[in-house]
């Protein structure tokens, strides 16, 4: 992934420690919260029929297609080509 701890705090201009205690404290993880950021993203991507898989998976740092597929089937249990058709259908 692009964005590390370590950039993140900075861009915050926050020590890394002190972006982990205040994670800890809302009682989330480093992890935790990429991976809630990248689903809010992956969901929002998969609105743009324009935008292809593999484009979507490069733009939340996910190194393959793949990658983006397992995650989506994590989050919503159906794959992003179910998830972006059942989009459509509603």
């Amino acid at each position: 992934m692009g964005a590390g701890l370590q950039q993140i705090a900075g861009r915050l201009a926050l020590s890394p420690r002190t972006l982990q205690r205040r994670l800890r404290e809302a009682e989330l993880s480093f992890n935790q919260l990429m991976d809630e950021t990248r689903q809010q993203l992956v969901l929002h991507y998969l609105r743009d029929p324009a935008l292809e898989l593999a484009q979507i998976a490069f733009l939340v740092g996910f190194s393959e297609a793949g990658s983006l597929a397992r995650a989506c089937r994590r989050w919503t249990g159906q794959s992003p080509g179910e998830y972006r058709r059942q989009l459509s259908d509603s």
